[in-house]
């Protein structure tokens, strides 16, 4: 499978272009097509030689296969982290912010006049404001 395509989905395409293009223009842009893919070969070929000259002896030792992008899978990546975490570690106690505290706060206010009320005294009571 080339890009995706079947053999059958190539034959189509081949087909179709036989009709499109004529038997006329055909061999012309057949051998286009062919010159194209034997550039494009070329081409993967130099940037494969100049990658051996510039790594060096490093280039052999290269896994490819490791590095192509097709094969990350988030999911997969993200298991193995959790996976290689030590179970034996402690973990890492959480850092927590503290605000700073309002004196002058409503709760703060209320509270203050709870608490200075007398065991005897009852709570100020609003008849108005239910």
């Amino acid at each position: 499978m080339v890009f995706g395509l079947t053999f059958e989905k190539l034959l189509i395409i081949g087909v179709i272009a036989v009709f499109l293009l004529g038997p006329e223009r055909l061999p012309h842009y057949a051998a286009q097509l062919g010159r194209l893919v034997r550039s494009l070969r070329d081409m993967a070929t130099g940037a494969k030689d100049r990658m051996r000259e510039e790594m060096g002896p490093d280039f052999d030792d290269v896994d490819w296969k490791k590095l192509d992008p097709r094969q990350y899978d988030p999911r997969r990546i993200i298991r193995e982290a959790l996976i290689d975490a030590d179970p034996f570690a402690e973990p890492e106690k959480p850092v927590v912010a503290r605000a700073a505290v309002n004196e002058n706060s409503a709760y703060l206010q209320r509270k203050r006049k709870r608490d200075a009320l007398g065991a005897d005294e009852q709570a100020p009571f609003d008849s108005e404001a239910t």
